[in-house]
């Protein structure tokens, strides 16, 4: 991880990033303010449009955390500045998605429909086309937590091998097993 830690975060146009006493970064842009915690031990600087981390020693203590805080300085920046985007994909007969506000209705083959509230710093939309499978569209500036809803909307109702059916991302692939039939000879 040194590797990343050492490599310094460039400061796109409209971007501020401002440290305090405590080692707490606050980046500020167009999609919102992110705030994290930084280990102590390492020194955070901003100097001429560039984040800067550095480490008291090589430790392999330190040289993780090197890494880790700048990684995760760098995806306040690019969310803040740009924002993520995840897309996934209900596959299944019967599959539905409908978000109203902050709430995403979801019917996945159970006796009833799944209603989950998400938090206000990630927006929602559900696709739904004929002949294709439904979208839930989730941006958010905060990957962390972006990531964090994806996992638990996708937990509901993870991909089967067999025929593939359930909640998936555009764009994975997900491995397949022949079924009882490719055995029998």
């Amino acid at each position: 991880m040194s590797r990343i830690g050492k490599a310094p975060i460039a400061i796109p146009a409209g971007v501020t990033v401002t440290v305090d006493k405590d080692n707490v970064v606050t980046v500020k842009g167009k999609n919102g303010e992110l705030k994290q915690a930084v280990n102590p031990e390492l020194t955070v600087a901003v100097e001429d449009g560039h984040v800067v981390l550095t480490r008291p020693s090589d430790d392999r203590e330190h040289r993780a955390q090197h890494g880790l805080f700048r990684a995760l300085i760098n995806n306040m920046v690019v969310g803040v500045s740009e924002g993520y985007r995840k897309e996934m994909e209900l596959v299944g007969v019967g599959y539905r998605a409908a978000a109203t506000g902050q709430v995403l209705e979801l019917s996945l083959g159970f006796s009833h429909a799944i209603y989950i509230k998400l938090p206000p710093e990630v927006k929602v939309e559900a696709k739904s086309e004929r002949n294709k499978n439904p979208l839930i569209i989730l941006t958010s500036d905060d990957k962390q937590l972006l990531g964090q809803v994806c996992a638990k909307i996708r937990s509901l109702r993870k991909p089967e091998p067999y025929k593939g059916k359930g909640i998936k991302f555009v764009g994975e692939i997900i491995r397949r097993k022949s079924g009882k039939k490719a055995g029998a000879k």
